[in-house]
């Protein structure tokens, strides 16, 4: 085993990884060794605007120095409990988050997928507790094009073949209607047994899909006259990346439950939370849902300090502004070319589509050309290239990135 400290090239770590990784990712071939604010650098020391935020993980930068302090001065006090003691970390977070976005409980937990599976588990419970729907009967409403994680639960309602073929068998209570559709959505609330609907305010991993302007706030409506849950996975929309602290907020569609994650910790620590009132909260009782992890003392703090940088740097605000200026910019690139069909996003969540198919390499390519160049993105559903900065950007690094993006575009020959 080499245990030197020698420093491996980007080709030697990429090859590491290829021999004693599983291949369940497909990076871009960049290797990178460190990050600050919006950019990010490689172990040869090239510098890159960071363009995907670690899927909206890194909203508030990389390596913000506020976060970062959190996370180091409690891990020099006291690291882990699990669920078996209190700590004094929890129940001051705890307090904070939930008047931060406006509920009574938080259940929390460390990752998305964990905080979907609980929003599930929790929806559920409160059918047969509080509903009074027979049990093991509960359905709940997902959409298609969906994407809330890997597990096998989740995926059990996937209609992606890459991350559903010869995974089963899989979990049912289930209706999948079509995205963006509240005449369907109305009909399936009128099956029986429906304890929720889940759906993500943006469909980000299905390429930045906004849905129509009305879309959630009927959703809501319709959820509530048929008494059912309204779940929003915010994991990705949420933290002000879309120009609001939470996507809903643009409908002052308020869910149930809201599923929080990613850039609740800034990318430095693996943190999710799951919200409700005490109706649905309370359903849960000791020994029935948890997690070894989830609520630990370092988690606590790095949350707090990464949801007071979004208020205290204003950066749902930044993200308003600075999207619409990049969706503008791009609406004029595209007039310049036909490589590109359309635009679409709210914030500083954005995808372009490419005029190819979906099984192109188009899309891929112009990432590698892109990289060159100093900027890093990557496609989505194979023609979409999704477009997610860190938040703390300036208009003057927006514009820089908007050349670099038209530069590449303009170059490009298929």
């Amino acid at each position: 085993m080499n245990t030197t400290a020698e420093k491996l090239s980007s080709e030697e770590l990429v090859q590491l990884e290829s021999k004693h990784g599983a291949h369940n990712y497909h990076p871009l071939e960049v290797v990178l060794s460190r990050g600050e604010g919006v950019h990010v650098w490689d172990v040869e020391g090239k510098r890159y605007y960071d363009f995907l935020s670690a899927y909206s993980a890194v909203n508030q930068g990389h390596c913000h120095p506020k976060i970062v302090a959190a996370m180091i001065d409690q891990a020099k006090i006291l690291t882990l409990t699990s669920r078996a003691f209190y700590n004094d970390a929890l129940g001051p977070y705890e307090k904070f988050v939930t008047e931060y976005f406006g509920y009574d409980k938080v259940l929390p937990m460390n990752t998305g997928a964990e905080a979907v599976e609980t929003a599930i588990k929790l929806c559920r419970k409160w059918a047969y507790e509080v509903k009074g729907i027979s049990e093991d009967s509960a359905k709940i409403i997902v959409c298609n094009g969906n994407f809330h994680g890997r597990t096998t639960t989740i995926v059990s309602f996937s209609d992606d073949a890459n991350a559903k073929d010869n995974f089963g068998p899989f979990t049912p209570g289930f209706i999948r209607i079509p995205y963006n559709d509240t005449a369907a959505l109305e009909e399936a609330l009128k099956q029986d047994n429906v304890a929720g609907f889940l759906v993500e305010p943006i469909q980000g991993e299905a390429g930045v899909f906004v849905p129509d302007e009305g879309y959630l706030a009927t959703a809501k409506s319709l959820c509530n006259a048929a008494g059912a849950l309204f779940i929003a996975d915010e994991v990705q929309t949420g933290i002000a990346r879309t120009g609001k602290l939470l996507a809903v907020d643009y409908e002052d569609a308020k869910p149930d439950i809201v599923i929080l994650g990613k850039a609740i910790s800034g990318g430095a620590y693996p943190v999710s939370a799951v919200l409700a009132n005490d109706e649905i909260m309370m359903v849960i009782k000791p020994g029935q849902h948890g997690s070894t992890f989830g609520g630990n003392p370092v988690a606590a703090k790095v949350a707090i300090a990464a949801l007071e940088v979004v208020t205290d740097e204003k950066l749902a605000e930044n993200a308003f502004r600075l999207g619409n200026i990049f969706r503008a910019e791009m609406n004029r690139i595209i007039e310049k070319t036909d490589l590109v069909l359309k635009v679409r996003g709210k914030g500083l969540l954005n995808a372009i589509i490419i005029n190819d198919s979906e099984d192109s390499d188009t899309a891929w390519n112009l990432c590698v050309a892109m990289k060159e160049n100093g900027l890093l993105a990557k496609p989505t559903h194979g023609n979409i290239i999704r477009f997610a900065p860190p938040l703390v950007m300036t208009e003057e690094q927006l514009m820089d990135c908007v050349g670099i993006i038209e530069k590449t575009l303009m170059n490009f020959v298929k």
